[in-house]
């Protein structure tokens, strides 16, 4: 005990030792220094958020259109029109996704289609929002001549694939083979394994994706000036122009008015809440499912 109580306090004594616990020290430092920065920009922006928009939050709000210049009003379209375009877009995206998914987990692992799959599919990850609004707006905006709701979904829901297809392979990918083993053993055809066994299996994850691709989609602004433009009034039209609130809160954002400034703010204090909300319930999920 007595020699490795001198060992001890003969490396800590030694140059070397000392220099790194200097170098341990100054990591340490500096990373807690670009967390507290980080953190620091995040509280300061919420903080600005809540208290601009909270203001604004009124019945009004939930109950009325978007007003005319120097009038009050509400965010009612605006709010139905990225609600139905968001669920159109989920509905639409969400299936391609998962089938994709399972093909890249399931079928075809290690094929090399699989490998320009997934090449393509991390291209569509990264590729700026006003990109896609592009490419939708020349294969559908200009060939039916006017902006429509239904662009407007088709943009949001080519957001919606890549980041289904990922979850959905990953969260397939981490079911055991032993299931798949097990279910082939007793003659269950892959395809009903599939649904019965890995599906259940890897549920929580691919809920978690879908969470993850409607917090992606639900504050793109770029994509649905390309496709579904605004409507200042309520439609549910979905083959004519659609008002969305991501749009409004550009809109009203750069104009001199200040009941349109208020109502920006009061905007994106909601789409802020509901993208937290989204990504909480996605990782309690995440988390029930890794316990």
């Amino acid at each position: 005990m007595t020699d490795t109580a001198t060992d001890r306090a003969r490396v800590a004594a030694s140059p070397r030792y000392a220099s790194r616990r200097r170098n341990n020290f100054i990591a340490k430092t500096l990373a807690y220094a670009a967390t507290a920065f980080g953190l620091g920009w995040l509280v300061l922006i919420l903080g600005v958020l809540v208290y601009e928009g909270v203001g604004g939050l009124s019945l009004a709000v939930f109950t009325e259109n978007t007003p005319p210049p120097g009038a009050a009003g509400g965010l009612l379209n605006a709010i139905m029109g990225s609600l139905v375009m968001t669920v159109l877009a989920v509905l639409l995206g969400t299936p391609i996704g998962i089938l994709a998914g399972t093909y890249l987990a399931e079928y075809g692992r290690h094929d090399r289609l699989s490998t320009v799959v997934r090449f393509i599919n991390d291209i569509l990850l990264s590729a700026p929002s006003i990109v896609i609004g592009l490419f939708v707006y020349e294969i559908l905006v200009a060939p039916m001549g006017h902006f429509s709701g239904y662009a407007g979904a088709v943009a949001l829901a080519v957001i919606v694939i890549p980041v289904v297809v990922r979850t959905t392979e990953d969260m397939l990918t981490l079911v055991p083979d032993t299931l798949r083993e097990a279910a082939a053993s007793i003659g269950l055809p892959r395809a009903h394994m599939i649904l019965r066994i890995a599906y259940r299996a890897a549920r929580a994850g691919i809920v978690t994706g879908v969470l993850l691709a409607i917090a992606r989609i639900s504050g793109e602004t770029a994509p649905l000036l390309f496709t579904a433009l605004n409507n200042q009034f309520f439609s549910l039209n979905m083959n004519a122009p659609m008002p969305s609130l991501p749009v409004v809160i550009f809109q009203f954002a750069l104009s001199p008015y200040e009941e349109w400034q208020k109502l920006a703010w009061t905007g994106a204090l909601l789409i802020t809440v509901t993208v937290l909300t989204l990504s909480i319930v996605a990782r309690s999920l995440t988390g029930r499912k890794q316990s």
